[in-house]
């Protein structure tokens, strides 16, 4: 039994969880909704959530090898989707580095990076970009996939470097620093 797959979730005050047959799978659909907003996944065969008393429970429906890997799977994405409708996801990133900054024009974030050019970086919908005293950044958002993959692009594009250490990096990343290459004697 997959240790992760087999845990509850408990559903809080105010979050209504809806499953229903199909989604892009053809199986199962779950729709969450809270005070932040809703949000559905797709379940594949093998695996079925169900609802009693206020906790959602995950099952497979046999020891097949992709049916115990989607388990757990399945079971990490539905307590994401009640997490980010009652608490929303958060991601902070640091600019680091003489003359490296961010602001927002609007809704778009523009970023000075020491290129001959300005990095205009518009956030998908549902996604929320702020920008504090020109070098913190943080991202917002209730679908946590959505905002990895908003804080991953906006670090690809200064990636810290290992000399100085410049560049955008997560707020608790610790980046490797090398020491200074020597010339030949």
């Amino acid at each position: 039994m997959s240790r992760i797959g087999k845990l509850p979730i408990t559903i809080p005050a105010g979050v209504t969880v809806e499953i229903k047959d199909g989604g892009s799978y053809g199986h199962q659909l779950v729709t969450v909704t809270g005070p932040k907003g809703t949000l559905t996944e797709s379940l594949r065969r093998g695996v079925t959530a169900s609802m009693e008393n206020g906790v959602m429970m995950v099952a497979r429906d046999n020891d097949e090898k992709q049916n115990r890997s989607y388990h757990g799977l399945y079971r990490s994405l539905l307590n994401n989707l009640v997490t980010g409708v009652t608490t929303g996801f958060r991601k902070d990133l640091q600019i680091v580095g003489i003359g490296y900054r961010g602001e927002m024009q609007g809704e778009k974030a523009v970023f000075s990076l020491g290129y001959a050019h300005r990095i205009e970086y518009m956030p998908p919908a549902g996604i929320t970009v702020k920008i504090e005293n020109q070098t913190d950044v943080s991202i917002e958002g209730i679908d946590r996939q959505l905002v990895g993959e908003v804080a991953a692009k906006i670090r690809d594009f200064r990636k810290p470097e290992p000399y100085k250490g410049k560049g955008i990096r997560y707020k608790d990343e610790q980046v490797r620093r090398k020491s200074v290459k020597k010339g030949s004697a």
